[in-house]
């Protein structure tokens, strides 16, 4: 009997030892794609400069939330939750821009997974365009990734682009945001100074890219097009061959953030890749 017991807790012991040690294998245990905005561009020549003069395009708005062994991480915030209640959407100035939709907030789809705004305790966005960053102060105490060159980017009129109360982290490159690989922060400029991407390693998908607006659509990926709104070409187009190093580095998939058909064929929260 004593014997049995002595197994019986080593085995326990074991089991519980090696628990931890799968867990942080890639430290990722669920990534959520979420719908952060629905629109439609009035003319897509602005991001395919010479081409599609007149051409309208539906685009997409998406933010992923991560769950790591150690915590909530949200990637990018999304088209501000007040837009689902205008009836029209939001409606540019410029009508070569994108009008926006929001058909769910970005709130209703975290309490679907029963996420609570102060259980995520870091975030970052790809840039500060307001359809990267709407909800931005849903999250007041996270921890804010951003390269400084981003933070530092004058906003209109000078303003700063995020609140000065907001907790953050300046960056200068890439950053690996848990310490253990699974997920990182790519430092892509061009699209806008301080733009980044993400790499996130999953168990059973395997890497993902996630793009932000380093390219727009497939189309633009494939022809390696730079969109004329773009602050710098040079960087920009560093900024793909950059991804397409890091795509063949990990045998990634690369996940573009606008991209309908893309986005359309995903698994969409509560249903998670892991």
């Amino acid at each position: 009997m004593m014997r049995r017991t002595r197994l019986a807790l080593a085995m326990a012991a074991l089991a519980l030892s090696g628990a931890p040690a799968s867990a942080q294998s890639t430290g990722v245990e669920k990534l959520y794609v979420l719908n952060c905005g629905e629109g439609t561009a009035g003319d897509i020549s602005r991001w395919t400069p010479g081409l599609n003069e007149g051409k309208t395009m539906d685009f997409v708005d998406t933010c992923y939330l991560i769950k790591h062994a150690t915590g909530w991480f949200l990637w990018d915030t999304g088209i501000a939750d007040s837009v689902a209640a205008m009836p029209s959407g939001l409606v540019p100035a410029d009508p070569k821009a994108v009008t926006w939709r929001r058909p769910k907030t970005l709130q209703a789809q975290l309490e679907q997974l029963g996420v609570k705004p102060d259980d995520v305790k870091a975030m970052a966005v790809s840039h500060t365009h307001p359809d990267h960053t709407g909800n931005v102060e849903l999250f007041p105490q996270s921890m804010l990734y951003v390269q400084k060159a981003e933070y530092d980017w004058p906003g209109a009129n000078n303003a700063p682009r995020f609140k000065p109360s907001h907790p953050v982290e300046l960056l200068t490159g890439d950053k690996d945001v848990f310490g253990d690989g699974s997920v990182t922060i790519l430092s892509t400029p061009g699209h806008t100074p301080g733009h980044q991407s993400l790499l996130v390693k999953l168990s059973k998908t395997g890497a993902v890219v996630l793009s932000g607006d380093a390219v727009h659509f497939k189309d633009n990926w494939d022809n390696r097009r730079v969109p004329s709104m773009n602050v710098d070409k040079d960087q920009t187009a560093a900024s793909m061959q950059k991804l397409a190093d890091t795509l063949a580095k990990e045998k990634a998939q690369l996940w573009i953030n606008h991209d309908k058909a893309q986005r359309d064929s995903q698994k969409l929260a509560p249903e998670f890749y892991d």
